[in-house]
């Protein structure tokens, strides 16, 4: 198994697109790149432990690909926000690829450039790249919060305006 780890915003919306494909493993909401150990939720959506709100992915590569969980991972953001993502705002809501090898910060930075390229946008792509740090898995009661909470999630992601985001950048 290998570990993929994005964020991509509020850690509830991103765990959903990538549990229910063959090759994934796990899927675990958590938080990346600050400077506290151990952080609580309330530590991050304060804004001043650095850290982001991620999910890490274990993923087999023989069966799922890097590069189709980079694809997926685009897919789910406005990678030229950065300030948050859609009604989440603040550093803890970036958006950030972060890289477990030289291969996927390889990966990464094509699949970057590839959609730079692609001119879906007109603004700059902003979405950070970095060398994963320590993984902080977030509480119980964020893990799998799409099936926990169904109702406050379905409303929560109907506000955000993720959705309508995703519907017309991508379908």
């Amino acid at each position: 198994m290998k570990k993929a780890t994005f964020a991509g915003g509020c850690f509830w919306c991103m765990v959903k697109p990538f549990v229910e494909w063959d090759g994934i493993n796990k899927v675990t909401s958590g938080y990346m790149g600050g400077h506290i150990e151990n952080p609580t939720y309330e530590d991050v959506k304060r804004g001043d432990s650095g850290h982001v709100e991620v999910v890490q992915i274990e993923f087999e590569p023989t069966v799922f690909s890097y590069e189709r969980l980079l694809e997926i991972f685009w897919m789910q953001i406005d990678p030229t926000d950065a300030g948050g993502q859609f009604h989440d705002r603040g550093e803890s809501y970036k958006t950030v690829i972060f890289t477990h090898s030289d291969q996927q910060l390889e990966a990464a930075h094509k699949s970057k450039q590839q959609l730079a390229d692609s001119g879906r946008f007109k603004k700059p792509i902003v979405t950070e790249i970095q060398e994963a740090a320590t993984f902080w898995p977030a509480e119980d009661y964020h893990q799998d919060y799409y099936k926990k909470e169904q109702k406050h999630y379905k409303e929560d992601r109907e506000k955000s305006g993720r959705d309508s985001f995703i519907d017309a950048h991508w379908k």
